[in-house]
């Protein structure tokens, strides 16, 4: 699909990943064992033939570029398109931070213009996914659209927005939720497919006026004049955008069944390339149900746990419904339950921490415990 580009948000205002995002940007938090978020968006994008891709970064992004490193694993460092990074202020002299969609998407109109694609995907970096994006444009335009949302089933978030559809596809109303449900309904993924030229015209109509939010300022506000589409995908799909539902999309994955929906059911998923030996199991190990990532020594018992590379787990340490991140430490007779565990953490010897499944206690960056 060379007629489509794609601008990608490495931060969103929205997100409560706290503890987790103090040193990263939501793309670049780690997930699944071995990849960070970013990597879903870039490799559907890249299987999809979109080629053209702008991120936007907001802060703390060293760890992203580290991790990117300008597209080389997804065949993005390339002489024309390729993957452009913009800074956070790119949107004035003042060079203050861009405080919305809207704004960043205004200063860095020079970048859109200049691209050939006629077509552009707006998608933000903390989605899991594995998507077609030739499905979402082909459903465009037969329904003559002027915007499609990519949509999804669930109850598992709070922070939502709800899409009115009718029987053809088309939005009537979109309604802003701050309150979890039981029953799943269609939420919208962030992720917009337009006219690039449409894009332009409704971002600089915004920002003249002092608007911010693009879903309240652009998408609800020209639903009476524009043709505003849903289109769902029915794979596995997980927006992350706090503590809870990391812990709780990571705890999926270890169901095969799962982890097979989202891995399986289009397109590879891309990553940064480390050369790592494989994990290495003690006599005493004891492994269940858990994802166990390149270059794990494990000589202690692991439940229904995910490991990032170089975890070491000692003997007679306990380690169960956790997230360990690369180059953590698990010392001796340590037992540690809903846990998540930043990179290079360690906990030593003797110590109980334990949290709850709705509650996961988060051990940031570094931290000796």
């Amino acid at each position: 699909m060379s007629n489509i580009m794609s601008v990608l948000f490495a931060s969103d205002n929205e997100n409560k990943l706290n503890e987790l995002t103090i040193h990263r940007t939501p793309a670049s938090l780690p997930f699944c064992g071995r990849y960070r978020l970013i990597d879903f968006s870039l490799s559907n994008l890249v299987n999809s033939g979109v080629t053209t891709i702008g991120i936007i970064a907001r802060n703390n992004y060293n760890s992203l570029m580290d991790h990117i490193r300008m597209g080389r694993d997804w065949d993005l460092n390339r002489k024309n398109s390729g993957l452009a990074v913009f800074p956070p202020f790119v949107t004035n002299m003042s060079r203050d931070l861009y405080k919305s969609k809207i704004e960043a998407i205004y200063g860095i109109a020079d970048y859109l213009k200049r691209a050939k694609e006629e077509y552009i995907v707006i998608t933000n970096g903390n989605i899991a996914y594995n998507f077609d994006f030739g499905l979402l444009y082909d459903f465009h335009n037969v329904r003559n659209a002027d915007i499609t949302l990519l949509v999804y089933k669930t109850a598992a978030t709070a922070r939502r927005v709800l899409p009115v559809i009718g029987k053809n596809g088309r939005i009537s109303e979109l309604i802003f939720s701050n309150s979890q449900s039981q029953k799943p309904a269609d939420v919208a993924m962030n992720v917009y497919l337009m006219r690039k030229d449409l894009l332009l015209e409704l971002t600089d109509a915004a920002y003249s006026r002092g608007q911010v939010d693009f879903e309240k300022d652009i998408l609800l506000a020209r639903i009476p004049e524009l043709r505003i589409f849903a289109y769902e995908t029915t794979g596995y799909a997980a927006v992350i955008d706090d503590i809870k539902s990391y812990y709780y999309e990571s705890m999926k994955l270890l169901n095969k069944e799962i982890r097979d929906g989202l891995f399986d059911s289009y397109g590879n998923i891309y990553t940064k390339v480390k050369d790592s030996a494989p994990a290495a199991y003690g006599d005493k190990a004891v492994v269940k149900n858990s994802l166990i990532a390149d270059g794990c020594k494990i000589n202690g018992y692991v439940e229904n746990s995910v490991l990032f590379r170089g975890v070491s787990i000692e003997a007679g340490a306990h380690v169960v419904n956790s997230i360990v991140m690369e180059n953590g430490q698990i010392l001796s007779n340590s037992n540690i339950s809903y846990v998540i565990t930043d990179k290079n953490v360690v906990v030593k010897e003797n110590r109980n921490i334990s949290g709850f499944e709705t509650y996961p206690i988060v051990i940031v960056k570094d931290k000796i415990v």
